[in-house]
């Protein structure tokens, strides 16, 4: 093969792949700005905002991660994830004493059979109807956060996803722009090189090469 045949099949996919780059980078930066949009829209309709400094971020379990956003509004994947985990959780965690929904309601099914059969035997049911109150408003209470906290965690993996997007944005531009510049490169060498001289590979005789 020719040395500028060979060159010019390298420069014609530099330049096919650095279109390829740039259009892959066009989508992400779309992906990247439209998922930011739409997190930072559904959140800012919830209307949620963190406590202000003071007694609400007090707990150690809450104060280090939610302080930096003390009394702003919620509005990105992050802070979503930071109210999730550390402010919701926490609260519905000391609500329920570790338990979860489904652990609440098999306590809560276990108290319905005690107070039928208490039933049966004549005797009062007066404080275990008070018991199955309190904890089916725990378990709603548990149900109502979680909710939110899955939520916004949902709202925080497509933030998430959306950095993720703007990053590999920036690597196809770059990419492009390398590519560009190699094949800008190999068409000034292109021209340099006769049309009568052979490509050379160390090793490769096809001379030699038996017809």
């Amino acid at each position: 093969m020719r040395r500028k045949t060979f060159d010019a099949i390298l420069t014609a996919g530099g330049l096919v792949l650095a279109v390829v780059l740039l259009v892959s980078g066009g989508l992400l930066t779309w992906g990247h700005t439209f998922v930011g949009d739409q997190v930072r829209t559904q959140l800012a309709a919830q209307k949620i905002f963190f406590p202000p400094a003071g007694p609400a971020l007090a707990d150690p379990a809450i104060k280090p991660y939610l302080t930096k956003y003390a009394g702003q509004q919620l509005l990105t994947g992050t802070q979503a994830e930071a109210y999730a985990d550390h402010f919701i959780a926490v609260h519905v965690k000391a609500i329920s004493g570790g338990k979860t929904y489904a652990e609440l309601g098999g306590a809560q099914n276990a108290l319905k059979a005690q107070i039928a059969d208490a039933k049966k035997a004549g005797t009062s049911t007066t404080a275990l109807d008070e018991q199955l109150t309190t904890l089916t408003q725990t378990r709603e209470t548990v149900f109502k956060g979680e909710t939110l906290r899955g939520l916004l965690l949902n709202a925080y993996a497509f933030g998430t996803m959306g950095r993720i997007a703007g990053i590999a944005a920036v690597a196809s531009f770059v990419g492009a722009g390398l590519m560009l510049l190699l094949s800008l490169l190999g068409m000034l060498h292109l021209r340099k090189v006769a049309p009568d001289v052979e490509l050379k590979v160390p090793g490769w005789h096809p001379e030699a090469t038996a017809v």
